[in-house]
């Protein structure tokens, strides 16, 4: 018992230091690097996101926007580039959706020749033809590339907004897109055209302006968010907010959040692209087959992944990627949701009101007034809205077998009523964030709900939720087939 108690006493003091240790400890140079990025970054280069000031237009609307949870923007902007020309009726033009991160830059052009992020679709006799069609791509509010997000500066106090933004919703983003329409004299879009977060956004449009949208195409996107891709947005803003730098939103003036933001990229990566390809294209194999074994990036899979964050982590506003990830896993076109949310609004007018009635019309007082109207709490700590009374709503008889069944689909049937133009929905088989069955849920519905002009496409490409971005052909053929569809 003595000579077991001294062995194990003996075992405890080699593996308490490394100099007497029976194994040398392991390097991590992936640790090293990420600790010699934030020294670099202390009083070091400005994030990318921050000097996009070129290459786009933008359209500064002046008054006070209210936002479907009750925030007030004092003022709005809204970053957008064009293709084309807008023809005599201005009837040819097209609002392209974006996704998540991406900037208005679809399509380089004069102003910005880098290639943009659907550079191939675009353009003279392309999938999306600039010779029949006046092309316009906006960033969304709440983003970082010119349009007004949490890294703007509020009229109030001259500061960044960081965490005191307002909570905006996709329907948000749809109105102020709007606005710039307005500003543009377009009153009716030819197409309203999204991939992703971007399809969601057309359905929203088609939602909120039926009478100015004249056909729809909504691909690899949703109708409703569901559990998992909520999960998968949810750990990546956990990852992002747990980075000790990003100060609870406050960090413009510090170190920004990268090792949070790469991190969250790498989750993120994994839902955008598929297995099959990644078997093809990576296998089992290592960077380097004639290394020992690392805990850090080993495997060629996770070198990638390691590669990807890297590349993304100063691209981006991290505000930005927790404000409009969360509009994602709220969007939801079922009738009790858009019902629940219009009531939100409507008693939310008020405040609204207060605000334009002001006698004040110099931004920095129409900043105060909208901060006295909305409070001192920010917008993430999750305060308690007004609970409206929603209006009695009729029975009504199922309008398919499956939603007799199921009351959560017919609530979503009722809530696509009125979306009756000519809508093309895409689905990818091997798309894991937005599976095939959601696109043909909202094919289905908008059947249901009394649209009988609905296409519906699924593609068996293997590059997943990303196919969007990648498949010229299959993609961008049935996109032209629906633009030029003869009324």
């Amino acid at each position: 018992m003595h000579k077991c108690l001294k062995e194990l006493q003996f075992t405890s003091v080699l593996f308490s230091s490394s100099s007497s240790s029976s194994n040398p400890p392991l390097s991590f140079p992936c640790i090293d690097k990420l600790n010699s990025r934030t020294q670099e970054l202390d009083n070091g280069p400005e994030p990318s996101y921050d000097n996009v000031v070129t290459g786009y237009e933008k359209f500064e609307y002046p008054h006070p926007f209210l936002l479907d949870h009750g925030g007030l923007l004092p003022k709005l902007d809204i970053a957008y580039e064009t293709w084309g020309t807008l023809n005599e009726k201005k009837d040819n033009a097209i609002l392209i959706h974006t996704g998540l991160s991406a900037s208005s830059h679809a399509k380089s052009h004069a102003k910005n020749t880098k290639p943009g992020w659907w550079e191939d679709f675009i353009g003279p006799g392309a999938h999306i033809d600039t010779n029949k069609f006046f092309v316009i791509c906006t960033n969304v509010i709440g983003g970082c590339y010119g349009s007004t997000g949490p890294s703007s500066v509020d009229p109030a106090d001259s500061e960044r907004y960081a965490t005191r933004f307002p909570i905006l919703t996709v329907f948000d983003m749809v109105r102020a897109q709007f606005k710039l329409l307005d500003s543009l004299g377009i009153n009716k879009l030819h197409a309203s055209v999204g991939s992703s977060m971007g399809g969601m956004q057309s359905i929203a449009a088609a939602k909120l302006f039926p009478d100015r949208v004249k056909r729809l195409i909504s691909i690899s996107a949703c109708a409703r968010s569901h559990p998992y891709s909520i999960a998968l947005r949810h750990t990546q803003r956990q990852v992002l907010m747990a980075d000790p730098n990003w100060n609870k939103g406050f960090y413009y003036k510090g170190i920004p959040p990268h090792v949070g933001m790469k991190l969250a990229r790498e989750i993120a990566t994994i839902s955008y692209r598929s297995g099959p390809e990644w078997e093809l294209r990576f296998g089992r194999k290592r960077a380097n087959e004639n290394q020992s074994p690392a805990l850090c990036p080993d495997f060629l899979i996770e070198t990638y992944l390691d590669h990807q964050g890297e590349r993304f982590c100063l691209q981006y506003d991290p505000n930005s990627l927790l404000y409009i990830s969360k509009a994602m896993d709220m969007f939801d076109m079922s009738q009790s949701s858009v019902a629940a949310l219009q009531a939100q609004r409507q008693a939310n007018l008020v405040k609204y009101e207060s605000v334009l009635k002001s006698s004040e019309s110099d931004a920095g007082t129409l900043a105060e007034f909208c901060r006295q109207a909305t409070g001192e709490q920010s917008a993430l700590e999750g305060r308690e809205e007004e609970q409206v009374e929603e209006p009695k709503k009729k029975t009504k008889a199922a309008l398919t077998t499956l939603s007799s069944t199921d009351p959560a689909t017919q609530d979503l049937v009722e809530g696509m009523k009125g979306i009756n133009m000519p809508t093309l929905v895409l689905g990818v088989q091997s798309d894991i964030l937005f599976p095939v069955w959601q696109q043909k849920e909202i094919a289905e519905c908008l059947k249901a709900s009394g649209n009988n002009r609905v296409t519906y496409y699924e593609l068996d490409a293997m590059f997943g939720h990303d196919t969007f971005l990648i498949d010229r052909v299959s993609v961008g053929g049935a996109i032209k087939g629906h633009l030029e569809l003869l009324d």
